[in-house]
């Protein structure tokens, strides 16, 4: 079964209280469970991860790298200032998506730009918890379509 990582960044651990308007009700360890059992349901294994520390999800990253098939990255507040997650991420050569709970494009213009974009094959955003079943079968795809090549 191939294994994917979904990583998370700072404060998603406070989900389902925090600013539930913006991020919906849904809590970490349930976004988790619903990630699991969906990624086993097409026969994917799933390594769910959060941190508030950006060398944690650096270390992550770079421990992925020769044991993951497929990376899913909701990075945060790092979107938008860690250099050091997009030097990271493209060291690593398997499909990246991008997630955001909230649609980071209708917000304000400093959480418009991204610097892990440039270096994902796609961005889901603006779905809440939905997003992270979208963004399984984005990977699980993309999984499938390089084992053809």
């Amino acid at each position: 079964m191939p294994k994917i990582l979904i990583l998370n960044g700072p404060n998603l651990n406070l989900l389902g209280t925090r600013e539930p308007e913006l991020y919906g009700n849904n809590t970490l360890s349930e976004i988790e469970q619903i990630c699991k059992n969906k990624a086993q349901s097409i026969g994917l294994e799933v390594k769910f991860q959060q941190s508030n520390s950006e060398g944690e999800l650096v270390d992550c990253i770079q421990l992925a790298v020769n044991t993951t098939k497929g990376l899913l990255i909701n990075p945060a507040a790092y979107t938008h200032t860690s250099v050091a997650i997009l030097d990271a991420l493209k060291q690593y050569q398997e499909p990246i998506i991008e997630i955001h709970l909230s649609n980071i494009y209708s917000r304000e213009p400093f959480r418009q730009h991204s610097y892990v974009s440039p270096v994902a094959n796609g961005v889901i955003c603006g779905f809440g918890a939905h997003g992270y079943l979208l963004a399984i079968d984005a990977i699980y795809r993309l999984i499938s379509d390089k084992k053809e090549v």
